[in-house]
């Protein structure tokens, strides 16, 4: 039982709790006026002046109910319960005050073991204090500490949820971390074997050919730079908290594969390569398959009434062009999909691809109607 007391007394706060944005303030904004006009509309109302002041001055906590949970709660429930006993016969009998009931749900969502704790111990003293004041029975009180209660488990419940989806994101990329470790492994020692292959032909051949010698050397020189460029490339991989794929082997030609006839339930997919695409580094034919296919595959699973997806790459001088477009219905309101459209971890993996190869790579909805897909990267796949 003590293990347990300390554990959850030394519980870290949630990692990135969401910044504040102008959705916190317009509830405050709007909060405010409804205290207001519930002062007003409620003759029965007792210290009427009184609660609309505490109710509408308590208001502006709930914006830093992520970054100081416990604070914002104590503040609030410190003022609600010694009301009533500071000011003999005062109550507070404001339904505006409801909003309260958001501060326990963020102190379990957001608050480290300790803030919690400490949260949980004020509220159930306020209660306490509040029960024993107003001579309230104690049937009245198990409603208000049911809600309470109901507020505190769902918070609860979104903290473990996330927890869990972080431990299994981790999991995800750790198991990538490998994958991608092994491919370090095979990529360099396909270079040193070609180097060393090169070299003991340079030695055989140094004595009666010289010229053969400069041309291993030369071989040897390119080889060793490819090599360097995919270990830095790798351990960039390895290094970052994001996984992006960049396994070897695919290439630009290889978007061929993925064009398909239309049909009654699924549109046509169209590939056009232009431009000069020669002297293309492997990771980055690698990088825009994997782009083009993520991006395909995510218009054939959500891009409603869509007759055509297009894929167009194009060398344009030291840079490489895709574009995968669809014609669908309701671009921007499409539902997150794994491949991509809205909050999913597809555009989140694609834009990481192209970042880790100096390039960039965005998605969105088009004007009107349909989405698109768009990556630059540059030939050597050489990171900034």
């Amino acid at each position: 039982m003590s293990g347990l007391v300390r554990s959850v007394w030394h519980e870290p706060r949630p990692p990135d709790p969401p910044r504040r944005v102008w959705r916190d303030w317009a509830l405050v904004v709007v909060l405010v006026p409804l205290a207001v006009l519930e002062g007003v509309l409620r003759p029965d109302l007792p210290w009427r002046v009184f609660s609309v002041v505490v109710t509408a001055g308590l208001t502006p906590a709930l914006l830093w109910r992520r970054t100081r949970p416990l604070e914002a709660l104590a503040a609030c429930f410190v003022v609600t319960t010694l009301v009533p006993v500071a000011l003999d016969g005062a109550t507070l009998d404001m339904y505006s005050l409801a909003y309260l009931l958001i501060l326990p749900y963020a102190l379990l969502r957001w608050g480290s073991g300790r803030e919690i704790v400490i949260g949980l111990a004020v509220m159930l003293a306020g209660a306490g204090l509040s029960v024993l004041v107003e001579h309230a029975a104690l049937a009245d009180a198990i409603g208000p500490f049911a809600v309470v209660l109901s507020t505190t488990t769902l918070g609860w419940a979104f903290r473990y949820r996330a927890r869990a989806r972080a431990r299994e994101l981790d999991q995800v990329k750790l198991l990538e971390r490998e994958q991608l470790a092994r491919e370090l492994h095979d990529t360099v020692a396909h270079h040193v074997s070609a180097m060393a292959i090169r070299a003991q032909a340079g030695l055989a051949t140094a004595a009666s050919r010289p010229d053969a010698a400069t041309d291993a050397l030369r071989v040897i020189e390119a080889e060793a730079a490819r090599a360097l460029d995919e270990m830095r490339a790798m351990v960039r991989v390895l290094r970052r908290d994001e996984p992006a794929d960049l396994t070897p082997g695919r290439q630009i030609a290889d978007l061929e594969g993925l064009a398909a006839p239309g049909g009654p339930d699924h549109p046509s997919v169209g590939i056009e390569i232009s431009g000069d695409l020669g002297g293309i580094s492997p990771s980055v034919e690698a990088a825009v398959y994997r782009i083009a296919q993520e991006a395909v595959t995510n218009a054939l699973r959500h891009a409603r009434h869509a007759t055509r997806v297009a894929v167009h790459v194009a060398g344009d001088g030291p840079s490489v062009c895709l574009r995968v477009s669809d014609d669908g219905d309701g671009g921007s309101a499409r539902p997150p999909g794994p491949a991509g459209h809205g909050v999913g971890y597809g555009i989140v993996g694609m834009a990481e691809r192209a970042d880790l190869l100096g390039g960039t790579c965005v998605a969105g909805p088009d004007p009107g109607r349909g989405w698109t897909v768009t990556a630059v990267l540059p030939r050597n796949g050489v990171a900034t």
